[in-house]
């Protein structure tokens, strides 16, 4: 599943119980979901960085950085806190869970540009998304013939057939 090794499950099994508390009682479960991605692939990493270093201070950065890829601190989103009341729950400093989160996003290029660190219900409506190269322009393959999108779609640089999300053919 997961293939997490050997040498570094108990770390991993005690920073995923901390994320799954901390998300079930705080965030839903797209945000645990990435965060606990993150997680698996900072323990497949040779050497892991997880080796060192306190679970919850791991466990704070990464639900720091997959929030703050996610706009967390701004007011608008559905799921919103200040990075204050983001780390108050885990006993951990503002400043040490900002500090392992640039460094965890860093590690993982996570960042809102990355779409492989957007939650799920927010694909639609983040551009970067959907940008695609055609004969040299920059488009919005939400917006291009359904021949185009299934081409971007076959070579992993959009989500899904936005001509086809309606039907069941994709």
């Amino acid at each position: 599943m997961k293939n997490i090794p050997t040498k570094i499950k108990p770390k991993y099994d005690a920073i995923e119980a901390i994320i799954t508390q901390y998300a079930d009682q705080y965030l839903n479960e797209e945000y645990k979901e990435l965060c606990i991605k993150a997680l698996a692939k900072l323990s497949r990493k040779r050497p892991s960085p997880l080796e060192s270093g306190k679970d919850k201070t791991w466990a704070a950065g990464i639900i720091y950085a997959i929030g703050s890829a996610n706009f967390i601190f701004d007011k608008s989103q559905q799921i919103h806190m200040t990075a204050d009341e983001l780390v108050a729950p885990l006993d951990i400093s503002r400043k040490t869970a900002s500090a392992k989160a640039s460094t965890i996003k860093k590690m993982l290029k996570i960042d809102c540009f990355n779409t492989e660190w957007v939650l799920p219900s927010k694909i639609d409506s983040n551009p970067m998304a959907w940008l695609i190269q055609v004969n040299g322009l920059i488009m919005d393959a939400r917006y291009t013939p359904l021949e185009i999108q299934v081409e971007a779609y076959n070579k992993g640089l959009i989500p899904y057939i936005p001509a086809l999300k309606n039907s069941s053919e994709q």
